[in-house]
């Protein structure tokens, strides 16, 4: 018994380093942090990145009295994926989590992934399923009832099912590896989809996370950058991944689908 919870006390000296980037996300903001606060595991540090909000959301993270929240502001405004890196390079954790402002976890979350890496020494990331909570049709569902672990290359490239809101990985990693500044929306799955080539992610089925769907992530002007960046990713990569015996057809047809839908939504469909 002594051994048992000497164990379960060792897991709680890593520290896990949680990246929230944010502009104009005062809407849901007190929730995400309140869920972080909830945590089960309690070592963690939240590096705060405000990407020029213009928002209340500066005066709702300075609400909360914590000396683990570490505020810090942009001097210009990035994309998405070079602000990440930016907030990355201010943590200090052995892990490193990703919670985006519109979206919570639950409350063993980091414990739960955490404990799971500390037992598998050669995983160096980890991801979780997730529920999905439609505020546009009022519907709560889960992602996907089983999720791949592994070398997943190859069921990423087929359906692209990393929920960044999940991932738990080590902070080394990113001396190594970064987020690709260019982009804005398909940053972690031209991140993660590069990483499972040379790491096992490994997948915790049961959701620890809920990914929220609103009207402000699903609306033109992002589809359209979406189908941007999945064409100039596609056009660059097939080639290399096609010679490594990997196809890009599944994306290709989830392109195709993107591009009817914005052409669906401009017609009021």
């Amino acid at each position: 018994t002594l051994s048992s919870s000497s164990a379960a006390s060792d897991v709680y000296k890593r520290q896990v380093s949680i990246i929230m980037n944010c502009y104009n996300g005062e809407k849901y903001l007190k929730q995400s942090i309140e869920t972080i606060l909830s945590q089960t595991y309690q070592n963690w540090e939240l590096i705060f990145w405000d990407n020029l909000s213009t928002d209340n959301s500066k005066i709702i993270l300075k609400n909360f009295n914590d000396k683990r929240i570490k505020y810090f502001s942009s001097n210009s405004f990035l994309t998405l994926y070079e602000a990440r890196n930016m907030a990355i390079k201010f943590s200090t954790g052995k892990y490193i989590s990703f919670l985006d402002t519109d979206d919570y976890w639950v409350k063993d979350k980091l414990y739960k992934q955490i404990n799971f890496l500390e037992k598998n020494k050669l995983c160096k990331i980890t991801y979780s399923n997730f529920m999905v909570k439609n505020e546009l049709k009022g519907k709560e569902y889960i992602l996907n009832e089983s999720l791949p672990s592994g070398k997943i290359t190859r069921e990423l490239l087929k359906s692209y099912l990393i929920g960044i809101l999940t991932v738990c990985m080590e902070r080394d990693i990113f001396k190594t590896s970064i987020f690709n500044k260019r982009y804005n929306i398909i940053g972690d799955l031209d991140f993660f989809i590069n990483l499972s080539k040379n790491y096992n992610i490994e997948c915790i089925n049961e959701p620890l996370a809920f990914y929220r769907i609103h009207s402000n992530n699903y609306s033109k002007k992002k589809i359209r950058t979406y189908i941007n960046e999945l064409s100039t990713w596609i056009k660059e990569n097939e080639l290399q991944y096609n010679n490594e015996g990997f196809t890009l057809t599944r994306l290709k047809f989830f392109l195709i689908k993107l591009k009817i839908k914005l052409f669906l939504q401009y017609l009021g469909v």
